[in-house]
């Protein structure tokens, strides 16, 4: 991963809520790097901070602690606005508009927009362009805001539980489309679902906020092969640090991290999946965080950025 540039970096991020600055903070000293060109999934149980982000990332939400870059520009500079889409939660459309009237100012508000991206989705879902938006379904109105943000080719796409009204069949087609457009340019996407096996199909890189804070980062081949299950969970190497127990310490086994060498020889083990990796986590919150090299920081010394150790 050295040498990669980066499209998000916090560090020591915290955000306290603004009428409210006794409560405790909604992110609190969050710190990450994802490098151009990944897509990201950002999960987390509800309410941990991940809509949030997305909205500090869009420049919506000012930090009140630390620092959150994006695009090489500090999250409140309006610089690189042009250069980020955001599709939010909320699923607000003008209902009186046209398909082709909400295009069309899409287009004069844009300057690098391309139509035919917007075509695209909304071909998927048969969306018709003289349709108000108002008549349209759930999933046509996300494919609809979807499309939009799309067509401005941005390079940074931030998208906060985009696909939740998609069936299936649409879902995994829109996903390809976004992954064609990750590879064929410097877009990054930060994709905030609850749905695991989309994550798990799509993102090359895996954020995990609990509780306002970081509690797995990582390239997600990179997180699975550091983790892995053992036992008997009273019998461990010195080099695991485990996550979660399942059953007794003398019988059961142990989800662990082995990050500075092998298990004992001989051991038989398995691999977690992505989402018992994410589960375990936050199911265990007294274990500890970790971010594996690919999402540490940059250090700012040197003229050659490399990875925090």
């Amino acid at each position: 991963m050295t040498g990669r540039r980066t499209a998000v970096e916090a560090l020591g991020l915290g955000i306290r809520h603004p009428r409210r600055a006794n409560d405790p903070h909604l992110l609190a000293d969050c710190s990450f790097r994802v490098p151009t060109g990944a897509v990201c999934g950002v999960v987390g149980p509800n309410g941990a901070g991940k809509s949030l982000l997305l909205s500090a990332a869009a420049g919506l939400v000012r930090p009140t602690e630390g620092r959150l870059t994006v695009l090489g520009q500090p999250s409140d500079s309006e610089t690189m606005l042009a250069d980020i889409a955001h599709v939010d939660q909320e699923r607000s459309l003008y209902r009186q508009l046209k398909v082709a009237e909400l295009l069309d100012s899409g287009r004069s508000l844009n300057a690098r927009w391309d139509r035919a991206r917007a075509q695209e989705l909304l071909d998927l879902g048969r969306v018709p362009l003289t349709a108000r938006a108002g008549t349209l379904s759930g999933g046509q109105r996300t494919l609809v805001r979807l499309a939009l943000a799309h067509a401005t080719t941005p390079r940074l796409l931030l998208l906060d539980e985009p696909l939740a009204d998609l069936d299936p069949f649409v879902r995994r087609a829109v996903m390809g489309l976004l992954l064609a457009d990750v590879a064929d340019g410097d877009c990054t996407v930060l994709l905030s679902s609850h749905v695991l096996a989309d994550l798990d199909e799509a993102a090359d890189h895996l954020l995990l906020i609990d509780a306002g804070r970081v509690r797995l980062a990582g390239q997600t081949t990179e997180l699975l092969a550091a983790h892995r299950y053992l036992g008997p969970a009273d019998r461990m190497p010195d080099s695991a640090e485990p996550v979660e127990l399942h059953g007794s310490a003398s019988h059961g086994t142990a989800l662990v991290r082995i990050t500075d060498g092998p298990a004992r020889p001989g051991d038989e083990y398995d691999h977690p999946t992505l989402e018992e990796l994410v589960i375990a986590y936050v199911r265990s919150p007294r274990a500890d965080s970790w971010l594996a090299p690919s999402m540490r920081p940059m250090p700012r010394t040197g003229l050659i950025a490399e990875p925090i150790a």
